[in-house]
């Protein structure tokens, strides 16, 4: 610990020689521009992989970068990120070697995360024949960690939070990333959003809420 309050004394001393008001400003308040959901991985820092600053982004992290639509957290995030900081976009981002990922691969028993990787193994079902195709392990790994993530980019697309927003007149963009650890570098998927409408038949939330509480 004192590493660790060593370390935020020196970037205390730094921020002020830089900028004398710089602490001053942010307490002012924080407009981000964009909401991050992540990998709790310690490898994979948000705001430093994607060369933002403090205020920039609304972070929420969890094992596997999971839209989950019984994660009363993430739809907590979601709702405040949208509805009170009105961000503009909406990054799901996983990563290549991403541990919760290949533990849901296995049938190995991990304990308590089992329940949380049930999610993970709804991917696999979906896209199985594809994945069963892949016969290098490790490609196999990195492409089940690709379709996670676009899987994940829908599961925001079917919440009610981002249907609301998305009949507004300014409402946030959708996209998918992966970041590869070994180069550094984060890849956008293209996820075609549009395209998850041809679900719509099946989660479109169409009547708002205070219809559906009178009829």
């Amino acid at each position: 610990m004192k590493r660790i309050l060593d370390n935020n004394k020196k970037w205390v001393t730094q921020k002020l020689s830089e900028d004398s008001e710089y602490f001053n400003k942010l307490a002012l308040g924080q407009e981000p521009r964009y909401l991050f959901i992540g990998c709790s991985d310690s490898r994979v820092p948000a705001n430093e992989i994607s060369g933002t600053g403090p205020g920039e982004m609304f972070v929420h992290r969890n094992i596997a970068n999971m839209v989950v639509h019984t994660d009363m957290n993430l739809l907590s995030v979601l709702h405040y990120a949208v509805e009170v900081l009105k961000v503009k976009v909406i990054i799901v981002c996983g990563h290549y070697g991403c541990g919760g990922v290949a533990a849901a691969v296995s049938n190995r028993q991990h304990g308590f995360i089992d329940n949380w990787l049930r999610n993970i193994k709804d991917v696999i079902r979906l896209h199985e024949r594809e994945i069963m195709s892949i016969y290098d392990e490790e490609q196999r790994l990195r492409r089940l960690v690709e379709l996670n993530v676009i899987e994940q980019v829908h599961n925001l697309s079917k919440t009610s939070i981002i249907q609301n927003a998305m009949r507004t007149d300014d409402p946030p963009k959708l996209y998918g990333l992966v970041y590869d650890i070994k180069e550094g570098l984060l890849r956008d998927l293209n996820v075609d959003v549009p395209s998850f409408k041809r679900y719509e038949h099946i989660y479109s939330l169409a009547e708002g809420l205070e219809e559906s509480a009178t009829s």
